[in-house]
């Protein structure tokens, strides 16, 4: 964690309002690594409730059963989108929250791996402050599994394991984009498309992993759990606060 948190120091934190549509938000965030690592930006921390999404894996698209998933997405609502990371097929919509961490960094390489455990705890803690019972590490079926995805516990039901939030990372010369979606409201949609998704590429899963934090701390919004990532965030670095348009609109 320390190699992680090392030059975090100061960040400004984003709240963009509204979201672009589900491509221009994806894409958003690879020109905003682009504007951090040329140094026309300064380590930037994003936050959005996205429209609704399926972000498919690169392995997805050569699978049989693509075009089909795809059009089960839209289908269902959803936009399907190809996203540069790796993982598999992941869905987020209005009741997620968003959170793209963008650093400068001559190695972006060497902490890879470091950043995945280090974030992984630090949304974990900020779940644990509005009451979730949330944890890092992989659950048996999850969709898009992960070893440092964030999963939460039923109270009542110890061995009922529900992923929370699923993390990415995008590493280029000169810089990094750390991203995590953070499922709060509204699960139900997310495990339909994710059932008819994963159904058409042929790939086994367990619905039942599918969830938000909402079901398992009733009332639980996404705008509290906003409050609680940028706190935890404030334990590691100074934080400045500043509208959007300071960052969109400067990609040219």
């Amino acid at each position: 964690m320390q190699d992680a948190e090392a030059g975090l120091q100061t960040l400004t934190v984003v709240r963009q309002d509204h979201s672009l549509g589900a491509a221009r938000d994806l894409e958003f965030g690879l020109e905003l690594l682009s504007q951090v690592r040329t140094g026309r930006t300064g380590p930037t921390l994003r936050l959005y409730r996205p429209a609704p999404t399926v972000a498919f894996g690169q392995r997805d698209t050569r699978l049989p059963g693509f075009e089909a998933a795809a059009q089960a997405c839209r289908d269902h609502g959803f936009e399907p989108l190809v996203r540069k990371a790796g993982g598999r097929a992941a869905a987020y919509h209005e009741g997620t929250l968003v959170v793209d961490h963008v650093m400068p960094d001559a190695d972006a390489i060497a902490g890879s791996k470091s950043r995945f455990s280090f974030f992984g705890e630090l949304l974990a803690q900020a779940l644990r402050n509005v009451g979730v019972q949330a944890a890092v590490g992989e659950i048996p079926g999850e969709y898009c599994p992960g070893e440092f995805s964030v999963h939460g516990t039923h109270g009542a039901d110890p061995t009922h394991r529900i992923k929370l939030v699923g993390t990415a990372q995008r590493v280029v010369s000169g810089g990094w984009l750390f991203s995590s979606v953070i499922v709060v409201e509204n699960s139900a949609p997310i495990r339909g498309v994710l059932t008819a998704g994963y159904a058409a590429l042929g790939l086994n899963w367990d619905p039942a992993t599918a969830g938000a934090a909402d079901d398992l701390v009733p009332g639980l919004t996404v705008q509290a759990v906003d409050d609680a990532v940028v706190a935890a965030y404030a334990g590691h670095a100074t934080l400045r606060h500043a509208g959007f348009s300071s960052v969109y609109g400067r990609e040219a």
